[in-house]
């Protein structure tokens, strides 16, 4: 009898110890499930505002368009050009999002009008003066990090997972990366930024978002501080359009200078 019921504990606990999940492959569960969600929308346009505020809260206002491509089995392209103020009218910004490989980046610099390639070590720097960075403008590819499941919270009345993602790839700014993704949209609510000393270094919120072709949802606006400086930048997003019938040649080094 002892003997049996030793058996039937083992065939109960069997099948949980078969189904259970470490926490980096629920993390992993969780951040699949979003980039899923966020698949087939093919190319995207949309304007931008940027605000920058320094530590005293003066403020700069920059405006740009953005196209973006979707790539199948690679990271996604996109340009960036700025149309105001007059000391950055005109320059754009390319990038080829990779998912094995450093991503590829290139500036145009209308007053020397010439093409500056940025370097995978100077990833980490701002983004045109912003508290974004290059590598935080670029597409964030699914396999471009470790992930780990930590809990779910409630942010701004929303239920949320709570996971971490580590950079895997070369010469990332920073050590990890916290966020937290809305269990119904499957999209961020927050990432905390730790810098390569695991300190916190910034904060990205995401709000007023909306549904497009009854599927995909996108932030109109963007608020990421910078708790070691002090300064914020603020991206306010209009006008998306989807579908737009791009093509990889929109998107070479030579579209950076057709793109007015």
């Amino acid at each position: 009898m002892k003997k049996l019921f030793l058996i039937l504990i083992l065939l109960i606990l069997l099948p949980l110890n078969a189904f259970s999940k470490t926490a980096e492959e629920r993390g992993f569960e969780i951040a699949k499930e979003a980039d899923r969600r966020d698949t087939g929308w093919e190319d995207a346009t949309a304007n931008i505002i940027m605000t920058l505020r320094n530590k005293q809260g003066a403020e700069s206002v920059r405006e740009n368009r953005t196209r973006t491509l979707e790539v199948s089995g690679d990271g996604d392209k996109s340009i960036t050009i700025f149309d105001s103020p007059a000391d950055v009218k005109g320059t754009a910004f390319l990038s080829h999002t990779h998912v094995e490989k450093s991503d590829d980046q290139w500036l145009f610099l209308p007053a020397l009008k010439r093409i500056k390639r940025i370097s995978s070590s100077n990833k980490s720097g701002p983004f045109m003066g912003s508290e974004f960075a290059y590598e935080d403008i670029s597409s964030q590819e699914l396999e471009k990090y470790r992930y780990k499941y930590i809990n779910e919270e409630v942010v701004d009345e929303r239920d949320s997972f709570v996971i971490e993602r580590f950079p895997e790839y070369k010469k990332s700014g920073y050590s990890k990366q916290v966020v937290w993704i809305d269990k119904e949209m499957y999209q961020p609510l927050k990432i905390t930024f730790y810098d390569r000393k695991n300190t916190l270094l910034k904060t990205l919120t995401y709000h007023e978002y909306e549904l497009y072709d009854d599927k995909y949802w996108r932030s109109l606006r963007m608020e990421m501080q910078n708790h070691q400086t002090g300064k914020s930048t603020t991206l306010v997003w209009q006008d998306y359009k989807f579908k737009n019938g791009f093509e990889d040649r929109d998107f070479d080094k030579n579209a950076l200078k057709r793109m007015r």
